[in-house]
C-alpha cells in the first residue's frame, strides 16, 4: 500500500482536470497545483473530498516547493489559447521558461520522471504535412504567436538539456487540436466559439476562407496516450492528436448542423498573422510504441461537447 504520486501542474484546466481523474481512477496520490489565471476550479472542486487529492494554489514561475516524494511530475501548467497568450505574453514565456526549469529542478531533487505537454505549434505554420515528430517547423519567432510558440520550443529543449546531462527521465507529448468537456466558453479556440455562436443564434466566424484544416481529438483519448507515454520508455517527442482531417469551414457546417439553431449563420473575417493553415498528426510513432490510435468518433465526441455547452452558454 505505497500508492505513486503524482504532481499535475495546470490542474485545473481543460486537459490537466481530466488527467487529475484519469490518476487518481488509477490509485495515483494526486497533486495538483494551478494559479488559476486560466484554469478553474470548478473543474476540481469535486475532487476536494478525496483523501488523495491535494490542491496548491501556486504559480509555477516562482519556486516550487511539494513535501515528500514524488515519482512523476506532468508540466500543463500555461495558458493555451491565442486569446490569453495574446492577452499575456510575458506570463505565457515564463511559464514555458522559468516554470519549466523550476520544475525540472524539483524532478531532479526527487528523482520523478518528469513530462512536460508541448504543442503541435511547434510546426508553426507547417511545410510538411501531416507533421512527423522529426519535421522542426516553421515558426516565426518575433510574431505575436511566438511568445506560445517559443516558450514550447524552449521547454522541450531544456527538458532534453536536463534528460542529457542530467539523466532525468523525460516525456514530451506534442499534443494537437483536443476537444470535450470543460472547455472554457471564452477560450477563443475555434470549438468553444463555434459551439457558442451557434447556440445563442449568432454568426460563426471563420478567420480567410475556411480553407485551412484542424484535425480534432477527443479528451478522453489524448488522456489515454498520455498515460501510455508517461509508463513508457520513450524519452523524445510523439505527437498525440486524430489524424482525421477536416476544413474550418466543413467544421462550421457541422457545429450548424449539430445544433440546429436556424438563426446561425457562417462569416468571415480576415486571417491573423501566422495562423497555421494546416495541421493533421503523424500518429505513427504513437500507434508503434504506445499502441494508442483515438477511438472517438467526431460525431460522438461533439456530442457529448455540445451536451456540455449548452449548459454553460448563455442565451440572454
Amino acid at each position: 500500500m505505497n500508492p505513486k504520486t503524482i504532481l499535475i501542474t495546470g490542474a485545473a484546466g481543460f486537459i490537466g482536470s481530466n488527467l487529475c481523474e484519469r490518476f487518481l481512477k488509477e490509485n495515483y496520490r494526486v497533486h495538483a497545483m494551478d494559479n488559476l489565471i486560466t484554469g478553474n476550479l470548478a473543474n476540481i472542486e469535486h475532487l476536494f473530498g478525496d483523501p488523495m487529492f491535494t490542491f496548491y494554489h501556486h504559480d509555477v514561475s516562482k519556486f516550487v516547493h511539494v513535501p515528500g516524494k514524488l515519482d512523476y511530475i506532468l508540466h500543463f501548467a500555461s495558458p493555451a489559447s491565442p486569446i490569453d497568450y495574446l492577452k499575456m505574453p510575458i506570463q505565457t514565456l515564463k511559464v514555458g521558461s522559468l516554470g519549466t526549469h523550476n520544475l525540472l529542478g524539483l524532478a531532479k531533487e526527487k528523482k520523478a520522471r518528469f513530462m512536460i505537454a508541448s504543442t503541435s505549434e511547434v510546426y508553426g505554420d507547417p511545410l510538411e504535412h501531416p507533421q512527423k515528430e522529426s519535421y522542426w517547423g516553421n515558426v516565426n519567432p518575433i510574431g505575436p504567436r511566438g511568445v506560445y510558440d517559443e516558450a514550447k520550443r524552449f521547454q522541450e529543449a531544456i527538458t532534453m538539456a536536463y534528460h542529457r546531462y542530467h539523466s532525468l527521465e523525460t516525456r514530451i507529448v506534442r499534443i494537437f487540436n483536443t476537444y470535450g468537456p470543460r472547455m472554457r466558453r471564452e477560450d477563443g479556440r475555434v470549438l468553444p466559439a463555434f459551439f457558442s455562436q451557434a447556440i445563442r443564434g449568432e454568426e460563426l466566424t471563420i478567420f480567410g476562407d475556411g480553407s485551412q484544416t484542424r484535425s480534432f481529438c477527443y479528451v478522453d483519448d489524448l488522456v489515454e496516450g498520455i498515460y501510455r507515454l508517461l509508463l513508457s520508455d520513450y524519452s523524445y517527442p510523439v505527437n498525440l492528436g486524430n489524424p482525421q482531417e477536416i476544413t474550418v469551414y466543413e467544421f462550421a457546417r457541422e457545429i450548424l448542423t449539430l445544433v440546429g439553431n436556424p438563426n446561425a449563420r457562417i462569416g468571415f473575417r480576415p486571417l491573423p498573422q501566422d495562423d497555421p493553415k494546416q495541421r493533421r498528426p503523424d500518429i505513427s510513432l504513437a500507434t508503434e510504441i504506445l499502441g494508442w490510435k483515438p477511438q472517438f468518433d467526431r460525431s460522438k465526441g461533439l456530442q457529448l461537447t455540445y451536451e456540455y455547452f449548452k449548459k454553460i452558454v448563455p442565451l440572454d
